[in-house]
């Protein structure tokens, strides 16, 4: 036997019914000053502070990087090449 039964009413009328509070009021109150925190900090900041914040070492910390991964490509396509001229004299 299997019994459905619907109920019709808002999240408001069901949250007073299985007496949960109501947290509204707190949501509202704590994005409120989520957001006033959120512009006090971006005002704070001007594109040259935010430059220097994610790339502290500025342009030349890019450039060291570029060459990183350059140097770690440029090695791992010279072991490839090797791995692939051993097979070759393998096979002969």
């Amino acid at each position: 036997m299997k019994i459905t039964v619907d109920i019709d009413c808002t999240p408001e009328e069901a949250r007073k019914f299985l007496g949960l509070p109501d947290v509204k009021p707190l949501q509202d109150a704590l994005m409120k000053e989520l957001e006033e925190r959120m512009k006090a900090n971006l005002s704070a900041l001007d594109p040259e502070t935010m430059f220097n914040t994610w790339f502290p070492a500025g342009v030349q910390g890019l450039e060291q990087m570029q060459k990183m991964f350059w140097n770690q490509m440029s090695t791992m396509a010279g072991d490839d090449g090797q791995a692939k001229t051993t097979k070759k004299d393998d096979k002969t």
